[in-house]
């Protein structure tokens, strides 16, 4: 007969469950007791059997992610943060994504455990419908009532982005903003909330000629700065809700025969990888730790059930300033 779960228990001074938590990577187990039961584990050869594992706990052993989209920057992003957690712990993902189809509650009823949701509007009907499975839940960049989400504050990083600006002498600044209609509790309302009341704080104008709106996308911000320089007064300074719309607005500038940060200053939000090597100014967040802060969220809840308030935890921002926000020229 092969070496058990008891053995190793017995072995390690510990009870079976704290065996299966310690690792399963689950969390509730110091850092001693986890590390003596993965040596004894690991000096008697024994492997603990994600099947039985579940069977024995009722469990799927898998978690739904859900997600606007699979292939763009940030949520690939979160979702390797995500993964690596869930990963360590032996947690399966099962990737949702409401742009390709709608999300069933009954088709996730009994086959996860729990349901990740990233930058998932609250507004969306099928957020609310998942949230009131009663499973385990964590957000991520959003918040809806009812369920645990970790973000950023997204109206002081468009007041940090934009107050930059103002620093650096411009006055005539554009926003390049997600989409016309920004919902509340939304990163594209926020940011443009703290865009405007910093101009407005300024005494600086604002208006509908002053903004365009880039869908969170580089080709929509390389359309958006087209529409900002056709008018008849252009901005000198642009803040884009986005990396990626930084990105196509920076492309639109130089095809006008503009440098950016000399000509036109840009700072975008996201700290998106490629924004160092394109200079770009942005404000950072950390994207990656939003994903292993709701991972282990949904740990946490797996282990002892649903305990964590329903409240918003946000994550700080930085201001990295590169080439592409300067002062306007004389």
């Amino acid at each position: 007969m092969g070496i058990t779960i008891r053995d190793v228990a017995a072995a390690a001074g510990v009870s079976t469950a704290t065996v299966s938590r310690a690792l399963r990577g689950l969390p509730n187990v110091d850092e001693v007791t986890r590390q003596r039961v993965r040596d004894v584990a690991t000096h008697l050869d024994y492997v603990i059997s994600p099947s039985a594992s579940r069977l024995a706990s009722g469990r799927t052993g898998s978690v739904a992610v859900i997600t606007p989209a699979v292939s763009r920057w940030f949520f690939a992003t979160v979702l390797s943060g995500v993964e690596s957690v869930l990963q360590d712990a032996g947690v399966d993902l099962l990737l949702q994504s409401t742009a390709t189809a709608t999300i069933s509650p009954a088709r996730l009823r009994g086959r996860v455990d729990g349901v990740l949701a990233i930058s998932v509007p609250p507004e969306d009907p099928q957020l609310q419908r998942v949230i009131d499975l009663g499973l385990p839940t964590s957000l991520i960049g959003t918040w809806c009532e009812g369920a645990p989400s970790v973000m950023i504050d997204d109206v002081q990083a468009a007041v940090t982005a934009t107050r930059h600006l103002i620093d650096q002498g411009h006055q005539r600044i554009g926003l390049i903003s997600g989409s016309a209609d920004g919902a509340p509790a939304t990163p594209s309302y926020a940011r443009r909330t703290g865009f405007l009341e910093t101009m407005q704080t300024a005494t600086l104008e604002v208006g509908p000629q002053l903004e365009a709106h880039g869908q969170f996308t580089i080709d929509g911000g390389e359309q958006a700065m087209e529409q900002l320089l056709a008018s008849e007064t252009p901005p000198t300074a642009v803040f884009a809700m986005s990396d990626e719309m930084a990105f196509g607005a920076m492309r639109a500038l130089r095809r006008h025969g503009l440098a950016p940060g000399q000509d036109v200053a840009l700072v975008g939000i996201d700290g998106h990888d490629m924004s160092e090597y394109l200079e770009l100014s942005t404000v950072a967040q950390p994207v990656v730790e939003l994903g292993r802060i709701a991972a282990t969220w949904m740990l946490e809840q797996l282990a002892d059930g649903p305990t964590r308030p329903p409240e918003s935890i946000l994550v700080p921002t930085t201001l990295i300033v590169r080439g592409s926000s300067a002062r306007p020229r004389l």
